[in-house]
């Protein structure tokens, strides 16, 4: 997808819900590995802020890091980076593994859902959960703390290689959500990834099928090649 785009192909957004409603992180885990990218799954650390979230998009990365200070405006580099998002995209923040301050909230929150963003993935902390729940925006992210980023935190940069949740994040990269947690798939492997995680999940459906009839594991494994 282009990123200077105003809005999302009817295309891009049909492969994004797909994703969401037939796969699972699991198995595009799996995938990966199948590839030879073996470091595309984020820290267990970062936990969805509710059960039910679950969402892909392409990566708009936003780079925080430490104050200790009151800085003049310290808010603008933050809302050009939330106001920058396009459909289709999923805010992905780095902190440094920050537990300084809580840079993700509800207003940033309604921001980027109206914008069309699909959801964010914070390697640090949020807060205002139960406003964001209520919003049903999806939000992963380390932990939860009720207090701003002013003289804690600050964006620094935003659509540019990040570390988070412990492994690299271009822009424009996948990012795919569910309880199991957070895999990131390299822009330029999406549609091979995505193609052997159709194929096995049609591969474990079937496997499921024949377990539940009491065939043994063994036969299926040797059948499906599956587990």
């Amino acid at each position: 997808m282009d990123r200077n785009q105003t809005s999302a192909p009817t295309a891009d957004a049909e492969l994004l819900e797909r994703i969401e409603t037939t796969l699972y992180t699991a198995v595009v885990a799996d995938s990966l590995d199948q590839l030879g990218y073996h470091d595309c799954a984020m820290s267990e650390r970062l936990r969805p802020t509710t059960p039910r979230h679950c969402f892909a998009g392409w990566a708009r990365t936003i780079s925080c890091r430490d104050l200790h200070y009151d800085m003049p405006d310290p808010y603008a580099k933050e809302i050009e980076a939330v106001d920058s998002l396009l459909p289709g995209e999923i805010a992905v923040v780095s902190t440094g593994q920050s537990s300084r301050n809580a840079p993700w909230g509800e207003l940033l929150s309604t921001a980027a859902n109206a914008r069309g963003a699909r959801g964010a993935v914070v390697d640090g902390l949020v807060r205002d959960v139960k406003k964001i729940e209520e919003l049903g925006f999806g939000v992963f992210a380390a932990g939860i703390k009720p207090v701003d980023s002013r003289g804690r935190g600050v964006v620094v940069e935003y659509n540019v290689p990040i570390e988070c949740g412990g492994i690299m994040v271009h822009p424009g990269d996948l990012v795919f959500a569910d309880y199991d947690g957070v895999v990131v798939i390299p822009k330029d492997i999406v549609e091979e990834t995505i193609r052997l995680a159709t194929d096995k999940v049609a591969r474990e459906n079937n496997s499921r099928a024949d377990l539940a009839n009491g065939a043994y594991l063994r036969d299926v494994f040797q059948k499906y090649g599956v587990l």
